[in-house]
């Protein structure tokens, strides 16, 4: 994927997660985990020429480590809650603060490593410092959902179909709920 498409398909990705979650929704654990899971692999796969440079591989695991660390934090920021029996979220202002320190520190990292090596590639390392701080995000977010008394879902229904559930995430809830 070329550079300016990935950054493109980024912009569009997070302005679709800020806007839905800023205006609250079900914590699906498949929206939350799967995708993440999946932008991370992406990641991993097109950051392979980053692996043979130290320079470049420093860069990537500093900045990772940053994106994996305001993931956490942003999922603490988030508001869960029950709505009709079901575990919602929300972002909050601080989520939003979070996430602009996560693209800042993104570019900052990336115009220091031009500085430090001008041949250097950093825009294809974008997927994946994306997906693992939105991972680690989602796990803490279902962590949270898990000690509450509402449903937590897989999947949200469409159309008035119902919401689908995962005996794995009841059984991890009634064992998280009982501490």
């Amino acid at each position: 994927m070329s550079a300016p498409l990935e950054i493109l398909l980024v912009i569009a990705l997070v302005g679709y997660l800020l806007i839905r979650r800023l205006l609250g929704e079900p914590a699906q654990a498949k929206r939350m985990l799967v995708l993440p899971a999946v932008l991370t692999v992406i990641g991993l796969s097109s950051a392979k020429d980053v692996l043979h440079d130290p320079v470049q591989l420093g860069f990537l695991v500093v900045t990772t480590l940053i994106g994996v660390g305001l993931g956490a934090l942003r999922g603490l920021s988030v508001r869960v809650y029950v709505r009709d029996g079901i575990v919602n979220m929300r972002y909050t202002a601080i989520s939003i603060v979070l996430w602009v320190v996560n693209i800042a520190a993104k570019l900052g990292g990336n115009f220091v490593l031009g500085m430090v090596d001008p041949h250097a590639d950093s825009g294809n390392t974008l997927m994946l410092t994306l997906g693992a701080g939105l991972l680690v995000e989602g796990l803490v977010v279902m962590a949270k959902a898990m000690r509450t008394d509402g449903q937590v879902i897989w999947q949200q229904g469409k159309d008035g179909a119902p919401h689908r559930t995962s005996q794995l995430l009841n059984d991890l809830q009634s064992r998280i709920g009982r501490r």
